[in-house]
């Protein structure tokens, strides 16, 4: 719908020759601007702090949850809110003096991100930084606009216009991770993101995993009318991964017109939500189990453990993973309606070897390349979101004109909040 092409898996390898080109030269880049901050050219540096917003910090924050938990060489912090209090968070107990901040926005004129940035300058500036825009780098598309925003052309890290925002991580928005894990884990997390690609692109459709959840997918919204999918990941490790999937599906297939803008009659894609097991089971399983809802769930585990306790932690959380699905699957009858369990609910568990950067560069990109299979058979555009846009003219026009023109529900609202 903007005339744009789509070219994500070129930082993998995959795809144009011309893209796949551009992007090994901006990795190349990026990879000798890591070595440069190891080197010591920015001083003594042993704090990140990546400022973004949407795709441009769900992918930084998801591997860096998952795989720098204990061997990250630098504290890396990450930010996305525009309340102050998250900023504040974040900061805290970092030495200005040492903290290197990213600016990751693929226009560079994000609101949230830009304000985040100028409070995080002011922050340096307090703590008796002399020169707080030699400790920023941005991250960008648009290097010309972080250019005339003040940040030096030799500490902008580019990657192309035409990677979107939520397929952003294996580009320079992965920065934070690449610099904090290693070089060799990036490039371990982009390869098994490509060997996803390849499996996607050369494996007939009745064995392509990708292919196979979206047409279980659809089946479960269009024919048995499920309006949710829930996923739950069985590892503290994937925590977050029900947040990043939550944009990376709603964003992209949340549309009610075809890629020609014609009205659909159809649903297209569900309400993405999930948690962590076993919390879960105690919060939100009731209703999964005996509720009036139908609600595809996705059990996501790992064969081996993320610690090194009593393997019975790891065995136990096995365990009730597998057993939330047979319960699911087989229920229980009984006369009793309160203890009866009615089962054939549906459930797809995913056990991975292990959470290693190349096995979640190939979990991350099974859901990419899934999503936009369901696209392709809904008909939809999977890679805009003009959906975001309208709230964020709205929030403008109340900036710059205060209440003038809104219905007297949002008049009133401002006028109780004094703005």
């Amino acid at each position: 719908t903007e005339n744009r092409a789509a070219e994500h898996t070129a930082e993998r390898g995959e795809g144009n020759a011309e893209a796949v080109s551009l992007a090994r030269g901006l990795q190349a880049r990026m990879r000798a601007f890591i070595d440069v901050i190891d080197a010591g050219a920015f001083g003594e540096i042993e704090n990140i702090l990546h400022i973004g917003i949407g795709g441009s910090a769900l992918g930084p924050k998801l591997v860096m949850d998952a795989l720098g938990r204990s061997n990250s060489r630098y504290r890396t912090r990450i930010v996305s809110n525009i309340d102050g209090a998250a900023l504040a968070e974040a900061v805290e107990g970092l030495d200005p003096h040492k903290t290197l901040i990213a600016i990751a926005s693929k226009t560079f004129t994000t609101t949230e991100t830009l304000l985040n940035a100028e409070s995080a300058i002011s922050w340096l500036r307090e703590g008796g930084v002399e020169d707080p825009y030699g400790q920023l780098i941005a991250l960008t598309a648009k290097p010309e606009k972080a250019i005339e925003w003040g940040i030096d052309e030799s500490r902008i890290l580019p990657f192309s216009e035409s990677v979107g925002g939520r397929y952003s991580l294996w580009c320079s928005i992965g920065f934070p991770f690449a610099a904090a894990l290693g070089w060799a884990a990036y490039e371990e997390l982009l390869e098994g993101a490509a060997a996803m690609d390849r499996h996607f692109r050369t494996t007939p459709l009745e064995r392509n995993a990708p292919v196979l959840a979206a047409f279980a997918d659809l089946y479960y919204t269009q024919a048995r009318g499920c309006q949710t999918r829930a996923v739950f990941a069985y590892d503290e490790r994937l925590r977050l991964l029900p947040d990043y999937l939550q944009q990376l599906e709603m964003e992209s297939n949340g549309k009610s017109v075809t890629a020609d803008g014609e009205p659909l009659d159809y649903p297209t894609a569900p309400v993405t939500w999930g948690g962590v097991g076993t919390d879960a089971q105690h919060a939100v399983f009731q209703l999964l189990h005996q509720g009036t809802h139908l609600i595809p769930v996705e059990f996501i585990v790992s064969n081996m453990p993320g610690h090194d306790l009593d393997p019975q932690h790891h065995e136990t959380l096995l365990i009730n993973c597998f057993a939330q699905g047979a319960a699911l699957m087989a229920g229980r009858a009984s006369e009793d309606g309160a203890r009866n369990y009615p089962g054939d609910r549906p459930s797809t568990t995913i056990l991975v070897d292990d959470v290693t950067p190349s096995t979640l560069g190939a979990l991350i990109a099974f859901y990419e390349h899934r999503t936009f299979a369901n696209a392709v058979m809904l008909g939809i555009n999977p890679f805009d979101q003009f959906g975001v846009e309208l709230g964020k003219e709205i929030a403008r026009g109340i900036a710059e004109n205060g209440a003038e023109g809104f219905d007297p529900s949002t008049t009133a609202l401002i006028a109780a909040a004094g703005l």
